[in-house]
């Protein structure tokens, strides 16, 4: 163990990496399925039950816990999260190429923001069932809301844009 991975911290570095790799592998082709951000919610749910039932989520929270004390864990927890960031970003372009709300959003950050709340509900899950439940509810509706805006059509489009637009714009000005 010692002349491959040089610590035990190196083992569990390289068993993380390997395990997200291959859990990625798994949700890869439901990823490339995903068709709205509800759908994409709903693979998350799936998600979120399978690794919870496999033991995942409690590890995370290990390695998440660990990560304060030791240097190399942190970095290689990271690495692992910005895996799953990766694929979570590549869904959201599919999705909003060609939105009305496209420009303005931060497509990166937004997949960082989906990444950390899944983290958060995975473990909020833990000590408070019904809360992650009302959670998962509330970005149900949310992606309910997209899905009225992408059927509005060219003109209510441009308009929705100019106004997001003006108060981008008016906010910026703060």
């Amino acid at each position: 163990m010692f002349y491959h991975f040089k610590t035990v911290e190196g083992l569990l570095a390289a068993a993380a990496l390997r395990e997200t790799g291959l859990r990625l592998e798994r949700y890869r082709e439901r990823f490339a399925e995903v068709r709205s951000l509800r759908e994409l919610l709903t693979v998350g749910q799936e998600l979120h039950a399978r690794e919870r039932e496999d033991g995942n989520v409690a590890l995370l929270g290990q390695f998440l816990a660990g990560a304060k004390g030791y240097p190399q864990l942190a970095e290689v927890t990271g690495d692992a999260l910005r895996l799953w960031t990766v694929e979570i970003e590549a869904v959201l372009a599919r999705l909003f190429t060609g939105h009305p709300l496209a420009e303005f959003l931060d497509l990166a950050g937004l997949a960082r923001a989906v990444t950390a709340g899944f983290i958060g509900l995975e473990l909020y899950d833990g000590v408070d069932p019904e809360g992650a439940a009302g959670a998962f509810a509330a970005l149900d509706q949310l992606g309910v809301l997209v899905e009225v805006v992408d059927g509005l059509g060219p003109v209510v489009s441009r308009a929705v844009r100019a106004t997001v637009r003006r108060q981008v714009r008016n906010s910026g000005a703060e």
